[in-house]
């Protein structure tokens, strides 16, 4: 028989201060602790928060109602808002925050109240300000009321989570809070630890959390979470879709940034940040090495696009080409073209003839049964007794019966007279007379050549490095045959002549050269004054506008069939470009190859563990603004699962009577030596509100 282990819910309530959009309650929901045969769960009794729009998503993302409640008093409301409240304010009291609970007690208490006034986004002089004080002292009075609301029944654990700089700049009010819960019989540590350790995140968030254990309820000692290493940032980014994608819904589209931020971002180095561009050369407020070009993308463009024959066309340019857009059809009519390529029998009928009688245009090739003899024939040979037919200026074996079947073959002293065709030399025998052919078939040599490369030496289009030697030197004469590239530092224009050369008028030309496809490959170019015009008559054909800008404000010339960027007037002087602070989503190709861009909303979302790639997210309205205030200022559910496993094995080993469990993680928080030893009782209400909260 087999005994099977029965394991025990335990379920412990958990109640948010300061809630947010929910992060920190989705976490413990989250959680699962187990000791034993004992599983705890964390349920949530509720959460509070002074905005609607926290309470709305804390509601709709964790599942449990919460509360609209502003923990002000009168006097910091005023110092905060910077006016009286209205008529229909009041304060809130330890009864609001019990309704708030739905008038239960809890076990752990989350608070992350406003970081505003601890932040370092904020400078030191504006966070002394009455309004940021008020802020601060926001979390005191906070504090105070939970303790108050739940003092007959006290929660075993209060969390106090916030950032790090709180411990320099709310010293003072730390020490106020530490206060507070000896007061209540709590033992307190205060600890930084990074929430993408403790959740496993790709981001790393460091955070302070100050933890307090209730002594006489809680007895063991509280271990921190197990540490794990950051993931990379594209664990997650590359699981999401492409930003602007549907999927993502409107905070998954790209910020509009000023143009000049766009460039700025393009030219910082990954992993980097604004320190990069130091080292950017800028003469007279321009990039001196550097140019920003339209980059030609096929994606998304159409390019090679095929039409259904029952749908219409896009817009009609001057340059329709396939390559170019949707300028192609999926034709059914395929008996119009079965033929293309065709043969005819030599027996057929021919079939109509055609402008474009081409073979690739229908059935206009035969197959002729006159081969042999035929005075066309391609690559004929004649035989030896046989007369040669008419000579012709074709010179080339494909082109007609111009080879013949030589029967003089005589071995002599030097052997064939066309020994040297495609002859390869061994490595240890000296080579036969060079001739002046050019290739292998032509008497050109080749040798066995037993020192392979640690590359092939046929490669095509490969660029030798500058200090390294090349491969072996065959008969091939263009790039595509061979390595016949090098990568050359010797940039400068005027070690190859003639390149781009734009003469002037009064000078002589240099040297006219027979190579050269172009100017840019030796052709040259002369600095003409002849031009015409525009009043001369034949002006416009004078020049053909090649090149040609028209104003934007002037009308354009024909359209033509042929409308080309360098063939006439097909160019505008667009006044619409980017002005500096002009706000736009820009896509630049960087140095590293990547394009730097911000996260979206939707992204960062994800980076703090509020979704799984493939789960529907959304926050209430639709100010981007504010959702990424709200996502910044949330606890990651990741996180704060880490926390809830570690407070639930505690809760469990008190419920089970253990004072100790062997581990290897570190002590969260201790025992107080006071606390243990001396039954604290709790002051006076009257006396700790104007001890502390009035001072």
């Amino acid at each position: 028989m087999i005994l099977t282990p029965v394991t025990t819910n335990v379920e412990y309530k958990v109640f948010f201060g300061f809630c947010g959009l929910g992060g920190g309650a989705i976490g413990f929901q989250r959680g699962d602790p187990r000791v034993g045969h004992l599983q705890a769960r964390f349920r949530t009794l509720g959460g509070f928060d002074v905005d609607p729009r926290c309470v709305r998503d804390f509601t709709r993302n964790v599942g449990v109602p919460a509360t609209l409640l502003d923990l002000f008093d009168r006097e910091q409301y005023r110092d905060f808002h910077g006016c009286e409240p209205p008529m229909d304010w009041r304060e809130a009291t330890v009864d609001d925050v019990r309704r708030a609970a739905g008038n239960e007690n809890p076990n752990v208490i989350f608070l992350s109240p406003p970081c505003k006034g601890f932040s370092g986004l904020l400078s030191q002089k504006l966070s002394l300000t009455p309004k940021y004080q008020a802020l601060n002292r926001l979390t005191l009075r906070g504090l105070w009321l939970m303790l108050e609301a739940f003092a007959d029944d006290p929660p075993e654990f209060f969390l106090l989570e916030n950032v790090p700089r709180i411990q320099s700049r709310g010293r003072d009010l730390l020490d106020r809070i530490i206060f507070l819960l000896n007061a209540y019989g709590y033992a307190v540590a205060e600890t930084i630890h990074d929430c993408g350790e403790i959740g496993w995140l790709a981001q790393s968030r460091k955070r302070f959390l100050m933890v307090g254990r209730h002594t006489a309820k809680v007895p063991p000692f509280l271990y921190e979470p197990p540490k794990r290493p950051l993931r990379a940032v594209g664990e997650i980014l590359g699981r999401l879709p492409l930003p602007g994608d549907p999927i993502g819904g409107p905070m998954h589209a790209i910020p509009k940034l000023q143009w000049k931020t766009w460039v700025r971002l393009a030219f910082v180095e990954a992993g980097s940040d604004w320190r990069s561009l130091n080292r950017l050369r800028v003469v007279d407020g321009k990039l001196a090495d550097y140019l920003l070009i339209p980059e030609t993308r096929w994606e998304g463009s159409g390019r090679l696009g095929v039409l259904s024959w029952d749908e219409p066309s896009g817009t009609i340019t001057a340059d329709a080409r396939p390559e170019k857009g949707a300028f192609s059809v999926a034709d059914p009519r395929q008996e119009a073209y079965e033929h293309g390529y065709g043969v005819l029998d030599w027996k057929q009928a021919a079939r109509t003839i055609q402008a474009k009688s081409l073979p690739s245009n229908g059935p206009f090739s035969v197959a002729d049964p006159r081969f042999a003899g035929h005075e066309f024939g391609q690559y004929g040979v004649k035989k030896w007794d046989e007369s040669a037919g008419t000579v012709t200026s074709q010179r080339a074996p494909g082109q007609g019966p111009i080879s013949v079947a030589d029967p003089r073959m005589p071995e002599g002293p030097r052997g064939p007279h066309f020994n040297n065709v495609y002859r390869i030399v061994e490595w240890k025998k000296p080579s036969s007379t060079v001739s002046a052919g050019h290739g292998p078939s032509a008497g050109g040599l080749g040798v066995a050549d037993p020192r392979p490369p640690d590359r092939d030496l046929f490669r095509k289009y490969f660029v030798t490095e500058w200090d390294k030697n090349t491969g072996t030197v065959i008969g091939g004469h263009r790039s595509e045959e061979g390595a016949y590239a090098v990568a050359d530092p010797r940039p400068q224009w005027d070690r190859h002549s003639n390149n781009l050369s734009v003469e002037k008028w009064n000078e002589p030309s240099k040297t006219v050269i027979a190579g050269g496809k172009g100017v840019q490959g030796g052709w040259l170019s002369i600095a003409d004054p002849r031009i015409a015009k525009s009043s001369e008559r034949g002006a416009n054909y004078l020049t053909a506008g090649h090149y040609g800008v028209v104003p934007w404000d002037q009308p354009s010339g024909a359209v033509s069939a042929a409308a080309g960027p360098d063939n006439g007037r097909w160019n505008v002087a667009d006044p619409r470009l980017p002005q500096q602070d002009a706000k736009l989503v820009a896509i630049i190709r960087s140095l590293d190859d990547t394009w730097h861009r911000p996260f979206t909303t939707y992204e960062l979302a994800a980076l703090q563990n509020l979704f799984e790639p493939g789960e529907s997210f959304e926050l209430d309205g639709k100010s981007d603004s504010w959702w990424r205030e709200a996502i910044g200022n949330c606890v990651p559910p990741a996180s704060a699962k880490a926390i809830a496993d570690v407070i639930g094995t505690t809760l469990l080993l008190s419920r089970m009577g253990q004072t100790f469990m062997l581990s290897a993680q570190q002590i969260w928080v201790k025992p107080l030596a006071r606390a243990i030893s001396v039954n604290v009782p709790r002051p006076p209400t009257e006396s700790l509100s104007l001890e502390i909260l009035n001072d």
